[in-house]
């Protein structure tokens, strides 16, 4: 169940005739449109991006979170939780008020928010059926007219990715028998700008949450604090759509007990790496036609990423030369705050 400032949030206004969509569409504006959502929301907007380098890193414990990828994270082992890239996609953080245990993921399809959330739960709760379960979400930009965002009138099948994404995690959280206290709903409408040349963008595409207070910042990550292991996790966002064992989950990576990243296995095949080939000889324009979700949103690595990880799959056409007998690639905090493949 949803809490707004404290109270339970009411959905009576719904009707029992609704589709299921209809239901998540009027959940999501009416949440939004809270008035303490919303200034919650103009607080945010307000705080200056934090910009995560390297060197941020190596001075305190940080576990930075990729595409379909969640943690578990324990304030006693990590001081610093985050994830960035969302356009589209949601960062979504769950935190356990009196352990202070925080769930982080990069929710990007409405495919794996029951399975997800379930995941992202599993330590979260712990022994604590009653737990109270503070909620920030943070991405999922406007990428199309939203109609009927006044709360009025029928509810279409809204079109875009982000919209259903959103409506998806609200109607999840209002349905489930946890206490979820919605801080943050930093999303669509209250997340959006336009760019100079009048596209809707993103204001924010990443947060990050301080695991001992629980107070979450805007911020991005540079290509050197998105690590361990950056390219072969970035690949497994792509192959996990062809690999079974990952259907409508999230992407396991990180050990909470041992602060270790355990990258878990993934599987390719040879049609991945054959269609990865075709869009490497594609010009750069539309690689982000056929690559992106949001084509005018989309950071300046964008198109370096997705080069780096083809010229990885075309070199290791083979999943199992990246996961030799399908297992984990486990990796370790130095002493320094870097990380070292065991």
């Amino acid at each position: 169940m949803i809490y707004v400032d404290g109270v339970p949030f009411p959905d009576e206004n719904i009707s029992p005739s609704f589709s299921s969509s209809s239901q998540g569409s009027s959940l999501l504006v009416d949440v939004m449109t809270h008035p303490v959502v919303v200034s919650a929301s103009e607080s945010f907007k307000n705080l200056e991006e934090q910009k995560v380098t390297e060197s941020s890193t190596k001075e305190h414990r940080y576990v930075y979170i990729f595409q379909r990828e969640y943690a578990v994270v324990n304030p006693e082992l990590v001081d610093f939780v985050g994830v960035d890239e969302a356009t589209t996609c949601v960062g979504l953080v769950i935190r356990n008020r009196r352990s202070g245990v925080t769930s982080i993921a990069h929710m990007d399809s409405p495919r794996v928010v029951d399975l997800g959330i379930s995941q992202m739960l599993s330590l979260v709760l712990e022994d604590e059926s009653d737990a109270e379960l503070d909620v920030h979400m943070v991405g999922g930009y406007e990428d199309v007219d939203i109609k009927n965002a006044d709360g009025g009138g029928d509810y279409a099948k809204p079109e875009g990715y982000s919209f259903p994404l959103c409506c998806k995690l609200v109607e999840t959280l209002q349905k489930r028998r946890e206490n979820f206290h919605i801080q943050t709903l930093f999303i669509l409408g209250h997340n959006t700008k336009l760019d100079a040349q009048g596209n809707t963008c993103p204001i924010f595409n990443g947060c990050l949450v301080n695991t001992t207070t629980g107070t979450i910042v805007p911020a991005s990550f540079n290509r050197s604090s998105r690590c361990p292991d950056e390219l072969v996790r970035r690949i497994r966002v792509s192959a996990s759509f062809e690999d079974p064992s990952w259907r409508g989950k999230l992407i396991d990576t990180y050990d909470t007990k041992t602060d270790r990243f355990i990258i878990a296995p993934c599987c390719w095949t040879m049609r991945l790496v054959e269609y990865v080939w075709e869009l490497n000889q594609l010009p750069d324009e539309e690689i982000l036609v056929n690559c992106s979700t949001s084509p005018s949103a989309e950071g300046p690595d964008f198109i370096d990423n997705e080069r780096r990880i083809w010229k990885y799959l075309l070199k290791y056409p083979e999943w199992s030369k990246t996961f030799p007998k399908r297992q984990p690639r486990v990796f370790e905090r130095t002493a320094n705050g870097s990380w070292k493949k065991c």
